[in-house]
C-alpha cells in the first residue's frame, strides 16, 4: 500500500526545509496568498535537494486573509489567474533543474471549487493549458477531481490529516466547530482509516467512502514537524509506502 504526503510550502512557516524532509510532495505558495518569486526560488531547491515532488499552490488574490476569502470572480479571471501563477512556478522550476508536477489549489479556491462546477473547470482548463502531464490534486470525490477528468487531466485525490468532515465529504468550515482535530493521535487514527479503509467519520457520525491517494499536512501548525514524524512512524508500521509515484 502506498500513499503520497503532501505538505505547502512558501507561506512564511520556519520550519519548510525540515518538513521537506518528511514529505513526498511539495505545493508552492504562488505569490497570491503568500510568498513570492524569492520564496518560491528557494522552496524549489529545498524541494529538489530532498527529492521532492513540485507542485503549483494557486490562490485567490487575498494575501490579507490568507487566501481564505469566498470570492465570485468570472470563471476567464479565475484561469487568467491560474495561469499566471502556475506558469511562474513552472519557469523558476525548470530554471533550477526541476519540472512542475502537479497543482493544488490553496485555501478557498481550492473549497469553492470543490462543490463549484464552474469555478472547478475554469482551474482545470488552466492547468491543462500550462501542461497537460500536470497532476491536478483536489478533495476525493470533488467537482474538481471531476472537472479534471473532464478535461483529460490526471488528478490525486486528497484527504486531510488534521480536518473534520460533513457528511457530504467536504471539510467543515474552519469557522464551525469541528473543522481542526487538535488531538494528534485522533489525527493520526483518521489518517489511516482513509488510507487503509476508505472512509472517514464525519462529525455528524456517517461514514463518508474517500480515496485517499494524497494526505494533505499543514506545515503552518505549532507542532508540525513532530506531527509529520509521527504520521510517518504509523505509515511505517501499517506498512504504508510514502511515494509521490
Amino acid at each position: 500500500m502506498k500513499v503520497d504526503l503532501n505538505a505547502d510550502l512558501g507561506e512564511g512557516s520556519g520550519s519548510d526545509r525540515q518538513l521537506l524532509q518528511l514529505v513526498s510532495s511539495a505545493n508552492i505558495a504562488c505569490g497570491f496568498h503568500a510568498g513570492d518569486a524569492e520564496t518560491m526560488l528557494q522552496s524549489v531547491r529545498w524541494a529538489l535537494e530532498f527529492g521532492v515532488s513540485i507542485g503549483a499552490h494557486p490562490s485567490f488574490p487575498d494575501r490579507e486573509n490568507f487566501g481564505r476569502t469566498a470570492m465570485q470572480l468570472p470563471p476567464e479571471t479565475v484561469y487568467a489567474q491560474v495561469l499566471y501563477q502556475i506558469g511562474a512556478l513552472k519557469t523558476i522550476a525548470e530554471s533550477a533543474g526541476g519540472r512542475l508536477a502537479h497543482v493544488k489549489p490553496h485555501g478557498m479556491l481550492y473549497n469553492q471549487a470543490a462543490v463549484d462546477p464552474v469555478l472547478a473547470e475554469a482551474i482545470a482548463r488552466a492547468v491543462y493549458a500550462v501542461d497537460p502531464q500536470l497532476v491536478l490534486v483536489g478533495l476525493a470525490n470533488s467537482e474538481s477531481i471531476r472537472a479534471a477528468q473532464r478535461q483529460g487531466l490526471r488528478t490525486r485525490q486528497e484527504v486531510f490529516a488534521d480536518r473534520g468532515y460533513q457528511a457530504d465529504g467536504t471539510l467543515v468550515p474552519r469557522s464551525q466547530p469541528g473543522a481542526l482535530i487538535e488531538d494528534e493521535q485522533q489525527a493520526i487514527e483518521q489518517t489511516l482509516q482513509m488510507v487503509r479503509d476508505g472512509r472517514v467519520r464525519a462529525i455528524s457520525g456517517e461514514a463518508v467512502t474517500v480515496r485517499a491517494e494524497t494526505v494533505c499536512l499543514h506545515g503552518d501548525g505549532a507542532h508540525a514537524l513532530a506531527f509529520a514524524e509521527r504520521l510517518r512512524v504509523a505509515f511505517a508500521a501499517q506498512q504504508i509506502n510514502v511515494t509521490s509515484e
